[in-house]
């Protein structure tokens, strides 16, 4: 079957690094329960929020990177990356799920804080440890705010017979997504979490946007162009936008909700983040589209100084988010132990993202270094005597060659001679 899809353009898009980099610190701030900065982030101003951002972009890079090898390389080489990624995924998981019971254990118990091992949803793995770890691994059992990302590990590991067919036949992909996603909301399919209800992101639900992204990454947003570029669509999306805000808002403050129909008011709050309802979609949908309208791959404004850290935060996304999910626990103790004044809260929110900004520097330093070529370093030089006995050897290898080299033309020599004196005696 031939390849249908339109192959990414080569170079990377830093618009992505950016908006990577603002869903980490949004979720960040947003897992640092009840504080008061949470105001700056998306979430109260409309339907959709950084998740929604976050698992987007995650399958538009994926479809960049894996799909494309798979054109490039072959789907078998294509379908070995993607799992290796899965597979590294799921080990930065079970190792922040460890790391993560261990450090609100340790606190809990030190600091007699006990409500907060039921708080993070701790409280089972003290009493039954064995039976919840393995639960855990099985990505059944999660302490709170670790949804996200075995969401994204089962969404990941079954894409390769999805992007073999959307590669050949796009839009028979995503219509196949659609309705997986309107059967699953019409016959509530989830999957089981430990020790009981569903998993907070339902991935049958959430495959949709993940497949969305990865379908604009292989050449649906050009077929969208007109959509983008249109004033019609401009206008209508800018009025949902504020009937998005106007709606959450009314969820936020019984006063505005009461000014409201109440029928209205119910069908968006609370809002549907667990099946991924129909109207955070077409928020988050708009919002792109806006954001692709007014700022092209050729932005001026990636380049500014003030940007980089997003970007470099976007590009280091796995460790960034992994880190930022621990101090978001270590910012909501600090703060409810030390103070919790708004000063306290910048502070705090403010050294969070400061470490997880050095840790992306760090980590992209650290990579570079893994791909310089091997040489001394400055001052570094190879000692002299090493390089004679290099010499010496490499002087007595080639007197051995040479002294075989002899040899053979002795002996080859002493057979020609035979030879000819046997034929005189024959004579």
């Amino acid at each position: 079957m031939k390849v249908r899809a339109v192959r990414p353009a080569e170079g990377r898009d830093l618009r992505l690094d950016l908006f990577r980099g603002i869903a980490n610190w949004a979720i960040f701030l947003n897992h640092i329960p009840n504080i008061t900065l949470i105001w700056i982030t998306t979430r109260n101003y409309g339907f959709s929020d950084a998740a929604e951002l976050f698992v987007f972009i995650a399958g538009y890079a994926a479809a960049i990177v894996y799909a494309k090898s798979m054109v490039t390389q072959g789907f078998a080489a294509g379908t070995t990356r993607l799992l290796e990624r899965a597979w590294q995924l799921y080990v930065a998981h079970v190792v922040l799920f460890v790391i993560n019971v261990a450090v609100i254990t340790w606190t809990a118990q030190n600091y007699n804080q006990s409500q907060l091992l039921e708080e993070f949803n701790v409280a089972r793995f003290i009493d039954h440890p064995a039976l919840t770890l393995t639960q855990g691994l099985l990505l059944k059992y999660k302490p709170f705010n670790l949804d996200i990302l075995p969401l994204y590990i089962v969404l990941l590991a079954a894409c390769p017979p999805i992007f073999w067919l959307m590669l050949r036949r796009p839009h028979v992909a995503i219509v196949g997504s659609l309705m997986l996603y309107l059967a699953a909301r019409h016959f509530e399919w989830n999957l089981p979490a430990y020790p009981s209800g569903v998993w907070y992101f339902n991935p049958f639900t959430w495959q949709f946007l993940f497949l969305l992204g990865a379908w604009c990454a292989l050449g649906g947003a050009p077929r969208m162009r007109a959509i983008i570029w249109s004033p019609t669509a401009l206008l209508i999306g800018a009025a949902y936008l504020i009937f998005a805000l106007l709606l959450t808002m009314a969820g936020r403050f019984e006063t505005l909700g009461n000014l409201l129909p109440e029928w209205l008011v119910s069908v968006f709050n609370p809002n549907d983040k667990t099946n991924l309802a129909p109207y955070r979609i077409a928020h988050f949908l708009v919002i792109a589209v806006i954001l692709v309208r007014f700022m092209p791959i050729d932005w001026p404004g990636l380049k500014w100084r003030l940007l980089q850290p997003l970007i470099v935060c976007g590009q280091r996304s796995l460790e960034v988010f992994c880190v930022g999910l621990l101090l978001s626990f270590v910012a909501h103790f600090l703060l409810e132990e030390i103070s919790a004044s708004l000063l306290a809260e910048i502070l705090v929110s403010t050294a969070g993202i400061g470490l997880m900004t050095g840790i992306a520097y760090y980590r992209s330093w650290s990579k570079k270094l893994e791909k310089r070529p091997r040489s001394p370093a400055p001052g570094y030089h190879l000692d002299e005597p090493i390089s004679i006995v290099d010499k010496l050897v490499d002087a007595q290898i080639a007197n051995r060659f040479k002294a075989a080299d002899s040899s053979s033309r002795s002996v080859s020599v002493s057979g020609r001679t035979k030879r000819r004196t046997a034929k005189l005696t024959m004579n």
